[in-house]
């Protein structure tokens, strides 16, 4: 087998965007939203056939002069053969020399009932993280996953019966959806801002979501909704698609004509642009895995959870450690480090302590 360096990017991104497991955030695009961070990519061949592929973010720690690299989603290939994982292990070893790597973190797109796929990767050195219930990984361990095989009158049928009702009532009261421009993002960013303040989670800037937008829009991978009422913007989400799937990132609504259900009219209309799009699957993204009524989470959970998806559980975050001692000082200082920005965070604006994904 062969292991090959920032290969085509063509080549890469049709084998990412054809593979069942592929993801928008291993796209070379995505990267490129990442712009605090470095990016290689990656592919696996043999007897010329590629068998395995991955863009890794890369970032210099402060002070230890190591580097901490991530593999979101990824990387895209077949967990159940252990020689392909065992080939990645030692070429990984060979790239982390070359980039000072203190650790290589993934969390594929696997499913929690995958046992095979958990003993491959303890097999072949990895070392598994503590699991979650809520949103402290990098990425949500639940999610919500809706197929969009069916037509669209079978899958409206499929929904909740409350959940019918709000999409059609925002429809009779006169909510307008429609395709945004770069230039919504501004009042998509202050709207965004009404929502964390609501619900208690931070905000992206809006030099972020511009990024977002000049990355992903132009290759066709992502698109901003706005909801409007009587000239007025009453909501906003983003979404992108790659290959056959489509991921809901962010949402946003104001304070205001809330009782119109413009969040569900967004939805609604991002699930038929998904399914125009060749797209069979709807990923609602994350959700909590604790589901107790009493969660500050649980009302995000009871949302999606009107659309029928399906509660998918992953295996979370794996890490291939290449230098254990410094790893060690680095494992126990992140946490404490999370409290800290924590703090600082709700003593500057007086959030709570969930960050808004994406």
């Amino acid at each position: 087998m062969d292991f090959i360096l920032n290969v085509n990017p063509q080549e890469y991104t049709e084998f990412i965007k054809s593979h069942e497991k592929g993801h928008f955030l291993q796209t070379i695009e995505w990267s490129k939203v990442k712009q605090d961070w470095d990016n290689i990519w990656f592919v696996i061949k043999d007897a010329g056939e590629i068998k395995g592929a991955g863009s890794i973010l890369l970032r210099k720690l402060p002070v230890v002069g190591k580097t901490f690299m991530y593999c979101p989603r990824g990387p895209v290939l077949d967990y159940s053969d252990r020689d392909i994982l065992e080939f990645f292990n030692t070429e990984m070893h060979q790239v982390a020399k070359k980039y000072k790597g203190l650790m290589l973190k993934i969390d594929p797109d696997i499913e929690i009932s995958r046992q095979d796929v958990i003993d491959n990767l303890w097999g072949t050195g990895f070392t598994q993280k503590p699991q979650t219930l809520n949103f402290e990984g990098i990425q949500p361990r639940f999610v919500s996953r809706l197929d969009i095989a069916p037509d669209l009158d079978d899958i409206m049928a499929g929904f909740h019966s409350k959940t019918r009702y709000n999409i059609r009532l925002a429809g009779r009261k006169g909510v307008n959806v429609r395709v945004g421009e770069r230039n919504d993002l501004k009042r998509f960013q202050e709207i965004m801002e009404e929502t964390g303040s609501r619900d208690n989670f931070v905000v992206r800037k809006l030099a972020y979501f511009e990024k977002m937008y000049d990355a992903l829009v132009p290759p066709g991978y992502m698109r901003l909704f706005v909801a409007e009422h009587e000239g007025k913007t009453l909501a906003g989400t983003i979404c992108t698609r790659f290959g056959d799937k489509c991921w809901y990132l962010y949402g946003a609504s104001s304070n205001t004509k809330r009782s119109l259900m413009p969040n569900y009219a967004l939805q609604w209309e991002m699930i038929k642009w998904a399914k125009q799009s060749g797209c069979t699957l709807y990923d609602f993204r994350g959700i909590s895995g604790d589901l107790d009524p009493s969660n500050p989470l649980y009302g995000l959970y009871r949302f999606k959870k009107g659309f029928q998806g399906s509660y998918t559980e992953f295996i979370g975050e794996f890490d291939l450690i290449f230098d254990p001692l410094m790893y060690k000082l680095w494992d126990r200082g992140v946490p404490l480090a999370k409290k800290l920005r924590s703090k600082m965070i709700m003593a500057r604006k007086g959030l709570g302590r969930r960050e808004n994904s994406g």
